[in-house]
């Protein structure tokens, strides 16, 4: 018998914390996060993280799992995630992974493993000190020249996925876009719902500016602050999240306060487009418009009448 898990996803501000926690109050579950900034601790306001009162009660899993000088790899994420999972089901509760990195949610829903392609680090710090010398363009260049679909697919700021891409195929001879479509072929470990959420877009974004301002008026430049004071630097991957390299150019005196914060705005608003056109890619999703709803209430009647009809014994 295959596990049992309900998936969260959705655009960045579209509501997925909320309706998790409803959720789980609903079918005995609990949370597993699946967002890449919630994992670092000390780094609530940006990456928007449950309060305790926003959990009402309901345990929540893989935040604040490391610190932000930690390098976090998917596949460090799924290992840790797949653990929760189990202990959540020998307890005889439902794991609902919520969050809006599809990169998370593709390694539990899809066998990833590039475990047989051992770590080169002479090769990757080779590629670090080519992108600080050329620049990144110059890193992602190489890419198309070896695998030209991740080249269309990483961004050129991704320097992180580039480098492993590149790595990958030194080691293999082989493109890790290639491993990514074998390994759709691949059976998974779990029954799954997938529920993604969308609404219009034009108030999409207009939760995104207002979630972002929310930001601002909760402290997120104080935030900042703190972790700068406690030695993290603005080269780490935990602070290349939006929000987080913004604020450091602020503090930095590159950019005004309202500058910074609509460009975050508009990276913010960027990012859930890319969500979008990430999650329409799977076609196992079963989508939920919240426009088409006129309650909450409503949408959770819904979804939970789906997940039923999906694991059949809920």
């Amino acid at each position: 018998m295959k596990k049992n898990i309900v998936i969260i996803a959705g655009p960045t501000a579209s509501g997925k914390t909320k309706l998790g926690i409803e959720l789980a109050k609903r079918i005995n579950g609990e949370v597993v996060s699946a967002d890449s900034m919630q994992i670092y601790k000390y780094m609530d306001i940006g990456s928007a993280k449950p309060t305790t009162e926003e959990m009402q009660g309901i345990p929540h899993h893989m935040i604040d799992v490391v610190t932000p000088d930690v390098e976090f790899s998917v596949a460090m994420y799924r290992k840790m995630a797949v653990e929760c999972i189990d202990d959540i089901i020998k307890r005889g509760k439902i794991p609902i992974v919520v969050g809006g990195t599809g990169l998370y949610i593709n390694s539990l829903i899809y066998p990833l493993d590039f475990t047989e392609t051992s770590r080169d680090e002479d090769y990757r710090l080779y590629l670090e000190n080519l992108a600080k010398e050329k620049g990144n363009a110059y890193v992602h260049e190489m890419l198309k020249e070896v695998d030209n679909e991740s080249y269309i697919r990483l961004h050129p700021n991704d320097l992180k996925r580039i480098i492993r891409a590149l790595e990958v195929y030194k080691n293999t001879g082989k493109p890790i876009s290639e491993y990514q479509r074998e390994s759709k072929l691949r059976d998974v470990d779990f029954n799954f719902a997938f529920i993604c959420l969308t609404m219009d877009r034009a108030k999409l974004y207009d939760r995104i500016n207002k979630r972002v301002d929310i930001m601002f008026e909760m402290g997120l430049v104080d935030e900042v602050k703190r972790l700068k004071d406690m030695g993290y630097t603005r080269n780490m991957t935990s602070m290349q999240g939006i929000g987080y390299k913004e604020v450091f150019d602020y503090l930095d005196g590159y950019f005004t306060l309202d500058e910074i914060k609509e460009y975050i705005k508009q990276s913010t608003r960027r990012y859930a487009k890319r969500q979008l056109t990430w999650y329409r890619r799977e076609d196992r999703i079963y989508w939920v418009n919240l426009d088409e709803y006129d309650s909450f209430d409503e949408v959770l009647e819904n979804i939970i009448g789906y997940i039923e009809g999906k694991f059949k014994n809920l």
